[in-house]
């Protein structure tokens, strides 16, 4: 059984992880939300220094509170791809130093496959083929988890991903930055039914669009600004909240329905919404499919994930080089050019 370190920096949160299996020992989450939030979103500069002054006591942290010494790892897993370079480049650097001084493998992990398996450390019985709806601020992806390093993406946004029109809508509407939970606060004292907004018609039958959705809520607010009465912000909120939870979760049912999945993993930053994880949950209860939504602390970034996915890949031998690089994007079926020791289960996407 594999212990391993994992160092996550793919955006603005400084973290590090020890986990064994799928056995947390020690997790530490470094936020930069403060720093970010005078300029209403992240500022990839401004995420790279931060990470450089973070990442050696965070890394040290979960050292300590795992009890565990660099002596008794197995490997060094870390974030390298997809996400903001600069933040990506120095997790890496600071997990090859740690590998090439310690004499340890290197594992990097594709930073999806780590939100999937936030849902096996979650339910550590779960086990695939299983649907992963995956709902962040840069990415809203239905992934078929066939086995564990088999995965096919079956669906996803044509424009803007769920967690990015939370906080453009949240901007919209006064809220600051991150807009997800703002809009979660304020929307449960809000009418969700009072203005019927558009869901986003898309050809494909699990693919979603939000652009037209962030856009009906602009005009919406115009419309509402010009009467000169005060802007009924709860109500909006509520209203934008429910349809993005009802369009996730019906094309999450069709689709596992459709494929035949017993169980549903939620997972990502806005998984931490309130109306969709219960929307989801009562849904697939009436579908008779399983759902697994981890804790809140596991549904943001956090290097648990990465070290879970990482302690799957050291055990079927897959290794990283030392000449591991950066990539702001790389599809989840790419995966195996990141461990040229051994190749997993790759399936194109459609």
């Amino acid at each position: 059984m594999a212990t391993v370190l994992a160092i996550e920096t793919s955006c603005d949160e400084t973290a590090a992880a020890v986990v064994t299996n799928r056995n947390v020992l020690s997790s530490i989450v470094a936020s930069q939300i403060d720093l970010h939030a005078q300029y209403g979103g992240v500022v990839p500069e401004v995420a790279s220094r931060a990470h450089v002054a973070t990442v050696q006591p965070v890394v040290a942290q979960a050292l300590s509170e795992a009890g565990v010494a660099i002596a008794d790892l197995d490997a060094i897993a870390v974030t390298c791809a997809p996400g903001l370079v600069g933040a990506l480049l120095v997790g890496v650097m600071a997990a090859k130093t740690l590998a090439l001084v310690h004499h340890l493998p290197l594992i990097g992990v594709h930073h999806l496959e780590g939100h999937i398996y936030s849902g096996f450390l979650t339910q550590p019985d779960l086990q695939p083929p299983l649907l992963a709806l995956l709902v962040s601020g840069g990415h809203t992806s239905s992934i078929h988890v066939r086995a564990e390093g088999d995965y096919e993406t079956v669906g996803q946004t044509c424009d803007d991903a769920a967690g990015e029109a939370f906080d453009k809508v949240a901007r919209l509407l006064g809220l600051g930055y991150p807009g997800g939970p703002a809009i979660d606060r304020l929307a449960r004292s809000g009418n969700p039914k009072r203005f019927p907004l558009p869901e986003g018609k898309v050809k494909h039958p699990y693919n979603t669009s939000f652009s037209g959705l962030k856009t009906a809520v602009l005009r919406l607010v115009q419309k509402l600004a010009a009467t000169g009465d005060p802007l009924p912000v709860a109500d909006i909120a509520a209203s934008f909240q429910a349809t993005v939870a009802r369009v996730l979760t019906a094309k999450a049912i069709a689709c596992a329905t459709d494929l035949q999945l017993p169980h549903i993993v939620l997972t990502g930053g806005v998984a931490a919404n309130s109306e969709l994880r219960s929307r989801l949950q009562a849904a697939a209860a009436a579908a008779g499919i399983g759902v697994a939504i981890p804790p809140l602390k596991l549904c943001t970034d956090n290097a648990a994930m990465i070290g879970a996915a990482a302690v799957a890949h050291c055990e079927r031998g897959e290794i990283s080089s030392l000449d591991l690089g950066v990539q702001s994007r790389l599809a989840l079926e790419q995966i195996e050019s990141l461990y040229p020791t051994a190749a997993s289960t790759i399936v194109a996407a459609p």
